[in-house]
């Protein structure tokens, strides 16, 4: 049988493999530092820099020592950081998320102070102020959704108050865009973006996360208001209905194993999309690594471009300062 196709040895698809220059030159996809966002973890008090367990090479940060890490990210090339808040205390309304004295509120006025031209993200979410560790205040076992927005509009124009550039809502309560839109608008911060977190599934991926930001419910399980990771064309409703209540970024989270939501967001929509490459991939592959298993730089390069590739504007990654010095 004749397997070549009618145009060998005309074309010739190796020619331009031969080299690295040769690859260099026809590369589609290119990773560079700008399309990294680095997720932190700001907590209550000084010179704190306490190792998280389930994610190697990760910290709780106090303020102070903070803004070390971030100038050192900054020094290869980073330009955004999405900040997650360990509060204090707790209660059954979440009430640290929105205090003007909490970790995060005042991690982004410090970091504005001191990098004026960083961008600095939050994430709005109450799971991890909560003590039954749910996104809103419950009616019986049931996140009560209404409730939840305007605490959650309320935390959004904290962070705002405190210079954040982007809000991020990743509580996945129906009709948050719009709640969080209204509230920053009304208290005069139209110029503050939100990057939504508009295509959220329940996913295992979230495990170190949860050990990291201490946000693992108290009962049951968040798939009452996280999306079921076998639906695809609902990804699309979801979308669809926060870019018609004033999104100005859309999310998919997780990332790797959900690449082909990624690429039909890229297709639908012509906001910027960012992907959320979870915690659950970082420490998997830091596992293997420590095992031998894997070369950590090529692999996380990989990885990141796959991202890239299907069509994500924006990777939130732990590996971004790794990975953005592996590319200076």
């Amino acid at each position: 049988m004749n397997f070549q196709s009618p145009s060998f040895p005309v074309t010739r698809l190796r020619r331009l493999r031969g080299s690295a220059e040769l690859r260099a030159l026809v590369r589609e996809t290119q990773l560079t530092p700008n399309d990294f966002c680095y997720p932190l973890f700001v907590t209550e008090g000084e010179n704190i820099a306490s190792p998280i367990s389930a994610l190697p090479g990760q910290n709780h940060w106090s303020v102070d020592q903070l803004m070390g890490e971030v100038q050192r990210a900054m020094a290869v090339g980073v330009r955004s950081v999405i900040l997650f808040g360990l509060p204090s205390r707790k209660d059954e309304l979440g009430s640290e998320a929105y205090a003007e004295g909490a970790p995060v509120q005042r991690a982004v006025t410090a970091l504005k102070r001191a990098f004026p031209q960083l961008v600095v993200m939050t994430d709005v979410c109450l799971c991890q102020y909560t003590d039954h560790g749910h996104c809103g205040p419950l009616c019986g076992e049931t996140v009560d959704n209404d409730a939840a927005l305007k605490l959650l509009a309320q935390t959004a124009v904290s962070h705002a108050r405190a210079g954040a550039d982007l809000v991020a809502p990743s509580d996945m309560m129906d009709g948050r865009v719009a709640a969080l839109r209204t509230a920053l608008d009304g208290a005069g911060f139209e110029q503050v973006g939100i990057l939504s977190y508009a295509v959220k599934f329940a996913s295992a991926y979230y495990g170190p996360f949860r050990e990291a930001a201490g946000s693992k419910p108290a009962f049951g399980d968040r798939r009452s208001y996280q999306m079921d990771s076998a639906n695809r064309r609902e990804a699309l409703r979801e979308a669809a209905q926060d870019v018609a209540e004033g999104a100005d970024w859309l999310m998919v989270k997780p990332a790797l194993a959900y690449l082909d939501i990624v690429r039909d967001l890229r297709e639908h929509f012509p906001l910027p999309l960012a992907c959320y490459n979870v915690s659950g991939e970082y420490s998997m592959i830091k596992a293997a690594v420590a095992q031998g298993w894997l070369d950590e730089r090529q692999v996380v390069l990989e990885t990141l471009l796959s991202m890239k590739r299907a069509g994500a504007d924006l990777i939130l990654t732990y590996f971004a300062r790794q990975a953005a010095e592996w590319l200076a």
